[in-house]
């Protein structure tokens, strides 16, 4: 039986977030993300586009935000913090934007996503060591508005962030 396609992503509606990225923007990014610290000159031989062009893109991407920011590409480890974690956490519901943003004051917390389901927020922490996450989970649990917590050591990556698949999907 032939496997069916996988689907193609849907047109993003109006405001719900960057604009969508045409087949021509996927072959610059892989050409960026293939050498990430190529001139403008270099991406434009690479991707097939004149400079010019290359030059409107990337700052098209970046003003609307398709392309984030460069702190994605740091390694925690790099910075003293080899412990990765997430914390899954559970929220009264009328302070979600306060616990969001005593969230984004604690430095070790890279990340935090709103969930639909039992848990509220998926959190995503750094630590020096255990000690160090014991204390980062215990401040969280302290934020006013948390109910509970749970947390979950990362023991390694198995799958790395990438979006390589998905651009060669778009630029096909």
């Amino acid at each position: 039986m032939p496997s069916s396609p996988l689907p193609r992503p849907r047109k993003a509606r109006a405001g719900s977030g960057p604009e969508r990225i045409d087949p021509t923007d996927a072959r610059l990014l892989i050409a960026l993300r293939d050498r990430p610290r190529a001139t403008t000159v270099a991406l434009a031989e690479a991707s097939g586009l004149s400079r010019n062009t290359v030059q409107a893109r990337l700052a098209a991407l970046e003003r609307t935000g398709a392309v984030g920011s460069f702190e994605r590409c740091v390694d925690p480890a790099a910075l003293g913090y080899p412990l990765a974690a997430f914390v899954t956490v559970r929220v009264a519901q009328r302070r979600l934007d306060e616990v969001a943003r005593a969230l984004a004051a604690v430095p070790e917390v890279v990340q935090a996503h709103g969930l639909s389901g039992d848990t509220d927020l998926l959190v995503q922490v750094v630590a020096v060591d255990a000690e160090d996450l014991y204390r980062v989970a215990g401040q969280i649990l302290e934020i006013p508005g948390v109910e509970r917590t749970s947390t979950s050591l990362v023991m390694r990556p198995l799958v790395p962030y990438r979006l390589a698949p998905l651009l060669r999907r778009v630029a096909d």
